[in-house]
């Protein structure tokens, strides 16, 4: 192979294995640390609309705080298969009660403080007017939807440990940052066009070397004595 072909293939070579490596890699990363889903109902109306794309990110139930949105696998209670989405209200050791009134709104009280929930449908914290008064097992969460009158949570399986649902169901925390996501997918992309590149290069290095052959002459056939 000429100096030219010989470099293409290296070249080709060095890009292909590059790229394949950077994609790989990237999606074996993206696979374990986030996962995307639909939103399929209204039981996280307005914070999360039918129809949103949600990602997101893989963390053990334990990580998870109060506030945290997450994605969770539904108890047999529920009667449904595949994930859910729900609020975290209380965590293990807290005593969560509904309702009570400060000034003219209703609250949700979390070991006796009201708390403040900016992302309640229309206001409500209630939603179905289900009183409850719950002390969280240790290891299990107690989940609403921010759309109360409309989600299937805690509070209509208070007869199963308090309607609480297992850290261990937890499957990933929803994260509306995008930065890591996009970057993972630009780098996945990255590896993509370097793969190409290589196969491009590839194919150069060996339309250099048939060029090469085609250009060399026969040899001369042997000349007979007389």
């Amino acid at each position: 192979m000429s100096g030219r072909g010989r470099g293409l293939g290296i070249a080709a070579l060095v890009v292909g294995l590059l790229g394949l490596v950077l994609a790989v890699g990237t999606f074996v990363h993206m696979r374990s640390a986030y996962g995307a889903s639909t939103m399929s109902g209204g039981s996280m109306t307005p914070t999360y609309k039918e129809g949103d794309r949600i990602i997101w990110e893989h963390v053990d139930g334990g990580e998870v705080r109060r506030g945290d949105v997450v994605m969770f696998r539904a108890p047999q209670s529920y009667g449904v298969e595949g994930l859910l989405m729900k609020r975290v209200i209380g965590v293990g050791g807290d005593r969560v009660a509904c309702c009570t009134t400060v000034g003219s709104q209703e609250r949700v009280t979390v070991n006796g403080k009201p708390v403040e929930e900016p992302y309640v449908y229309r206001e409500d914290p209630d939603g179905v007017h289900r009183p409850y008064d719950v002390k969280v097992p240790r290891g299990r969460l107690f989940l609403l939807g921010d759309y109360r009158a409309n989600s299937q949570d805690s509070r209509f399986h208070l007869d199963d440990q308090g309607g609480t649902v297992s850290v261990d169901a937890v499957q990933g925390r929803v994260t509306d940052d995008r930065t890591v996501p996009a970057l993972l997918a630009g780098a996945l992309l990255l590896g993509g066009v370097l793969v190409l590149t290589g196969i491009g290069l590839g194919i150069g290095a060996l339309a250099v070397r048939r060029r090469k052959v085609a250009q060399v002459p026969p040899a001369p056939w042997p000349v007979q004595p007389v």
